[in-house]
């Protein structure tokens, strides 16, 4: 089972950021990252869907110079809902490392409930054995509490800024300290973004992202709030 150690409260109210945009044509987005480095818990890396099918020169750069800045970099892996092979994520887990030195995993369409359990304890293990130091999964909501002693950190909510607005927490998230959870926020308007953080910090959730964007791509943008936190109450 995870634990939770003293550094582990220094990601309290921190940004996971999933940028998920080319470099080469958002250069100012990857630069404001280097920017607001202290304030980030990490990015999530993701070439294509993944490491893709072979290094890419501009994320392999991008890597490198967030590294440099003291950034957790986290690979982006496709789980497809416990449906896709363990070898095919181990495999992107294994270029992720080989290719953009990442510092763990985030593993992506991770499912709630409790029946792929096992199946994912073997790819955070796999992860642990190849380097990772850091393994996030993401169901995108609260699942099953069996996954939150897999993950360092666990996204319990993925979606939009009206639905974040009527989420719930169950109760079972109290056994665990919030630099376990993330929330990630979009489709937020302008000036809202220090409301999702103070509702993740009210809702038991220390690490967040918060940005505008919307429709197939949300990612693609840094949150305004890496620029320092705005003001404002819950949500």
């Amino acid at each position: 089972m995870t634990t939770t150690t003293p550094a582990a409260h220094e990601d309290a109210g921190r940004l996971l950021v999933p940028l998920y945009v080319h470099p080469a044509t958002h250069p100012e987005e990857w630069a404001a990252l280097l920017d607001a480095a202290p304030r980030l818990y990490g990015v999530v890396l993701n070439a294509a869907d993944g490491p893709g099918g072979r290094p890419d020169p501009a994320f392999g750069a991008a890597a490198r110079a967030l590294r440099a800045a003291g950034v957790r970099l986290l690979g982006y892996v496709d789980t497809g809902y416990g449906h896709r092979r363990t070898g095919a994520v181990v495999a992107d887990i294994r270029r992720h490392r080989r290719w953009y030195d990442v510092d763990g995993v985030f593993l992506d369409q991770v499912p709630a409930h409790d029946t792929p359990l096992p199946r994912y304890r073997r790819m955070v293990l796999a992860a642990r054995v190849l380097g990772a130091r850091t393994a996030v999964l993401n169901p995108g909501t609260h699942p099953a509490p069996g996954y939150a002693s897999l993950a360092d950190l666990l996204v319990t909510f993925e979606g939009t800024w009206e639905d974040y607005r009527r989420a719930r927490v169950p109760e079972w998230t109290t056994g665990h300290p919030p630099e376990r959870f993330c929330h990630l926020v979009h489709g937020v308007p302008e000036g809202r973004e220090g409301q999702v953080a103070r509702t993740a910090g009210a809702r038991g959730a220390a690490v967040h992202c918060a940005v505008p964007g919307t429709g197939a791509n949300p990612w693609c943008s840094v949150p305004r709030a890496a620029a320092g936190l705005t003001t404002g109450g819950t949500v």
